[in-house]
């Protein structure tokens, strides 16, 4: 990513709220002094949640928890005939967090759980009717039991809480499963004698089982039949619950039941039991009265409803406000545009200084790095460590997998080596872009993807072969073919940390092999280093010494300095 003026930088910094569309006219701002607010380089939010329901008077509703760059922000809910729209701002603190799991219960009553905060908010009444405060920090899975009570199991320590909307009781049950790493609990299901159960994953598979009463959790897998992956539960209509320590055809089945699990030998017949409950993509569109939602578009602020016995949906237009997605990678692209990538939802965005004028595009993947090489534009993207290639001179074309007419061009992908692209190095050859980043859920250890733009090839370096256990997050090339790498210990999201330093290494392009290595005696989150020698390599042994050039490295740049 190229260095910037700040003064370009203010487009990201006051929300304005404009119209999305392919091509759009900024009517800057002039704040004085040679500034210029030109808008907001996404100025929509993305759904993490959404259901139909009914409102206090009988009328159809749909609701959409509401995430832009601040995080969760608000439940928008908005009459299906009409399209009235009404906001219910986040009745807390939540601090950049957002949902990533709801459930609309069978008493019309809509939860979720983040910020470490567990909400109610009923529909009827249109407001938040409850808050309880937990430990740390998300739901990554809620149910609902047969007695009517909502349950959420939280990231990153597996931490439980229930609330009963008919006695208001709530208890929040603490972390209840330790592990070395962040625990992702993503299926969670309650057997019609009351017991709680939920699965874990990504470094390695686990069913947890919970006394509701006494708050005891016990697992389920034996250790040594632990392997890399999530678990997996679901509530059958038998009763039962059933469920994988890690998924997949060939590991085994339990049945669960009473606080008690056993292994079974064949695969059970699924029924399971309809619980409208999801991820941050819950879509439940099936209204009470035979009505069906279709689509519910934030970026042009539509969307569709099928009203019962009709043959065709109609369309109904609905506002909300919104501060902007979230900005996660840009520069200056070959066309004098800045041009970049924001998440959630996946957009591109392009703002001409010369024309005032802004072009917006769906985006393929979150693009977590960009940088600009002769006429082109690279993208590196989450997830699959993906890099595409985006041409500015010729017309954009959506991009599909496989498709060689697309414009920005699929090039390659990596998973699970990259998984979080950090940083993307167009080396001053011509010839290579280099991909670097952290790897798949559950992955410790990430490496690097080198496409060659003359031979349409890539290059693979896993993490054994550069530093072990570690990725690379930073870049830089130096003389004579060499690259210099600086690294993280942090592992793949739901990984295992297993190294205790990050390093800094010296690699030979030509041949992949790593020239010099050193530990840094500490890390930050904001790696600062200085030269300490006037010139060459670092001699072998040496501590403390780095390349002589000055330059910082951030929690995912590297940028040479003047």
């Amino acid at each position: 990513m190229d260095m910037l003026d700040p003064k370009l930088l203010l487009i990201m910094a006051v929300p304005l709220l404009l119209l999305a569309t392919h091509a759009a006219v900024a009517e800057s701002d002039d704040l004085g002094d040679g500034f210029r607010h030109h808008g907001v380089a996404t100025p929509v939010s993305n759904h993490r949640g959404t259901t139909v329901a009914v409102d206090g008077d009988g009328r159809n509703v749909v609701l959409v928890w509401l995430y832009d760059h601040r995080g969760g922000y608000a439940i928008l809910m908005i009459d299906a005939e009409t399209g009235e729209a009404e906001q219910f701002g986040t009745p807390y603190n939540w601090r950049g967090d957002g949902p990533f799991a709801s459930i609309l219960s069978s008493r019309n009553r809509y939860y979720t759980h983040f910020g470490s905060h567990f909400t109610e908010f009923d529909p009827e009444k249109r407001e938040f009717t409850f808050v309880g405060k937990t430990v740390p920090q998300m739901a990554m899975s809620m149910t609902e039991d047969d007695n009517g009570v909502i349950w959420s199991s939280t990231y990153p320590n597996s931490a439980v809480a229930s609330y009963n909307p008919e006695t208001g009781e709530f208890r929040d049950y603490g972390n209840l499963y330790d592990q070395s790493w962040r625990q992702y609990p993503r299926y969670m299901a309650a057997d019609d004698a009351g017991w709680i159960y939920f699965s874990i994953g990504s470094t390695s598979g686990q069913i947890i089982i919970l006394d509701p009463v006494s708050g005891e959790a016990r697992p389920v897998v034996p250790e040594d039949e632990r392997t890399q992956g999530a678990g997996y539960v679901y509530r059958d209509m038998d009763g039962k619950v059933y469920g994988q320590g890690t998924g997949g055809k060939d590991n085994p089945w339990y049945e669960l039941y009473a606080g008690q699990a056993r292994k079974l030998n064949t695969p059970p017949e699924k029924n399971p039991k309809p619980i409208i409950a999801g991820t941050q993509g819950l879509y439940h569109r099936d209204f009470p009265d035979g009505a069906r939602l279709g689509s519910v578009d934030l970026i042009n602020r539509v969307m569709t409803v099928t009203d019962a016995g009709a043959d065709a949906p109609r369309t109904v237009p609905f506002d909300y406000v919104s501060e902007g997605a979230h900005v996660m990678g840009l520069c200056t692209a070959p066309n004098g545009t800045i041009s970049g990538g924001t998440a959630f939802p996946m957009r591109f965005f392009s703002y001409s200084p010369t024309a005032d004028e802004w072009v917006r595009h769906t985006a393929l993947s979150q693009w977590n790095t960009v940088t600009a090489l002769g006429d082109r534009y690279f993208v590196g993207g989450y997830g699959h460590g993906i890099m595409l290639e985006w041409d500015p001179s010729r017309e954009w074309v959506d991009t599909v997998k496989g498709n060689p007419d697309c414009n920005p061009l699929f090039l390659a992908e990596c998973p699970p080596t990259i998984n979080r692209p950090h940083d993307l190095l167009a080396h001053p050859d011509g010839k290579l872009v280099i991909l670097a980043g952290t790897p798949g859920y559950g992955y410790t250890g990430g490496g690097l993807m080198i496409w060659d733009r003359e031979a349409k090839t890539k290059t693979v370096i896993e993490h054994t072969e550069i530093i072990p256990d570690q990725s690379t997050m930073a870049l830089l090339d130096l003389p004579d073919g060499k690259l210099l790498g600086g690294t993280t210990i942090a592992a793949g999201t739901g990984g295992q940390v297993k190294a205790s330093l990050a390093e800094l290494y010296i690699m030979d392009l030509a041949t992949g092999a790593i020239e010099w290595h050193e530990r840094r005696r500490r890390q930050r989150s904001v790696l600062r280093l200085r030269p300490r020698q006037a010139g060459g390599r670092p001699p072998a042994g040496a501590r403390g010494r780095v390349w002589p050039h000055q330059w910082s490295a951030g929690p995912a740049r590297l940028h040479q300095r003047p």
